[in-house]
Formats: C-alpha cells, structure tokens, sequence
C-alpha cells in the first residue's frame, strides 16, 4: 500500500454468489492473497470524496467522457486523527487509470480541507501534493460522500501486475464525513451481489479471460460514488 503513483487498466465486473464460489478455486491455485487478508478475513477501505458544491466531478463522470478525475482521502479501517491516511488524485483516460497519492495525517488532512494550507509533513510526496492542491483550489473541492467497503485482493503468483479484488459491503453516507467515525451508511450493493476489479498493466491472463467466458460474466462501469449519487439524486427529485 506504500506505492503512491502508478499506471493500469482496471476493469469491473459484478458477481453473484455462486461466480464467487466458482472463482475460489482459482483464487487458490493462481493467486495469492493481500498481506492485509489477514487470516483470510477482508480489510475495510473508508474514503471521502471531493467534490464541488454541485456535485460536477461526480456528474461529468458519469456522462462517460474520454478523461475523468475523482480526489479522495483513504483510509484502511476506521482510524484516530493521529493515523496516516492518503489524498489520492485518480484519473482515468481511453481505459487507463493514473493514480497518484500522498501520505497525510487524518487530522492534517481535516485542516486542510477546512483552511487550504497544506501541512508541513517531510514525508508527503511534494510533488504530487501541488498536483492535487492544484485540482482542489481549481474546482473548489470540499468532502461531500462517505464510502466503505470490505475488500479481498489477490496478486497473481509469480506476476504482480495482475491484481483482483472483491469488494461487499459498500456503505455510503452524506452526513458524519471522517474517517475516525465507523463505517456505515446506505448499501450499495443487493444481497449477494459481489463487485470485483481486475487490475493490470499488461494483458490479463488466459485463465481469467476463460473462467469469465464460462460463466457467461461481462464488464461492468459500475462506479461506488457514481450510484450513489443516482440513488441520492432520485431521493431529492422524489422530495421536491
């Protein structure tokens, strides 16, 4: 989780129980599970997003257009305002995703939401600070979604540029936005339903492109802030 700026094509696909239970097999013999999987068990990821008081990031994503950015603060599980936390910048352009991100102090981190002045911290990225302090200052970024997830990645064996992950429980909330207050919120996700991302730089390997054809499973452009806003959207057109 240290690496801070990097270049893939991410790809998502939605799985039903039974997809999942078929693709534990594969998971065993070809993959090898996250550190972070401790005990087989998922990891919580928390993030807020930014967005301008119009919600125009959110919007213009999903009109689908050829580029597309998001900002966000992630953390991994429910954490003290004394904890790391990372601003992560990712950008998407013709498939390929750019992330760059920097490590913060969650309290630094709520301070310079409120004030704009980027906290004195040796070990943040400079560089990719400016290039995120620059997008917030220009659309004036402010924290407006909450979304959590428990989350199963895999790597795999002998080929890390491969990654899977498998995603349930996404919460989501547009009140109470911090990472040092738990996890919960609206469900995004129907029961049994799985979101899984298969991660790569390069070609994905044969052995998934075949487990996806036997199952009859296609991409998604599933996006977790993306249906939230739908749901949010409709709930205030149904109020007014």
């Amino acid at each position: 989780m240290a690496i801070e700026v990097f270049n893939r094509r991410e790809v998502k696909y939605m799985l039903t129980d039974e997809d999942r239970d078929a693709l534990l097999p594969l998971l065993e013999e070809r993959m090898d599970s996250d550190p972070f999987n401790k005990g087989e068990r998922p990891y919580k990821i928390c993030n807020i997003y930014l967005d301008t008081p119009a919600d125009e990031l959110i919007i213009k994503s999903l009109e689908k257009p050829a580029f597309k950015e998001k900002i966000r603060l992630r953390s991994y599980g429910t954490v003290p305002l004394d904890a790391k936390v990372f601003l992560e910048s990712k950008k998407k352009f013709d498939g390929v995703v750019n992330k760059r991100r920097t490590s913060f102090i969650l309290e630094d981190a709520y301070k310079y939401f409120e004030s704009g002045a980027i906290p004195q911290n040796p070990k943040m990225n400079a560089q990719v600070m400016r290039e995120i302090d620059y997008t917030v200052k220009f659309y004036k970024l402010k924290p407006k979604v909450f979304i959590s997830y428990d989350r199963w990645a895999f790597f795999e064996k002998g080929n890390s540029d491969f990654r899977l992950t498998l995603d349930r429980n996404i919460q989501a909330r547009r009140t109470d936005l911090r990472l040092d207050s738990p996890a919960y919120g609206e469900q995004l996700l129907d029961e049994g339903q799985w979101l899984m991302e298969a991660k790569a730089f390069k070609a994905f390997p044969m052995w998934f492109v075949k487990f996806l054809s036997s199952r009859g499973i296609f991409s998604t452009s599933f996006s977790k802030y993306g249906t939230e806003y739908r749901r949010f959207s409709q709930k205030k057109a149904t109020r007014q």
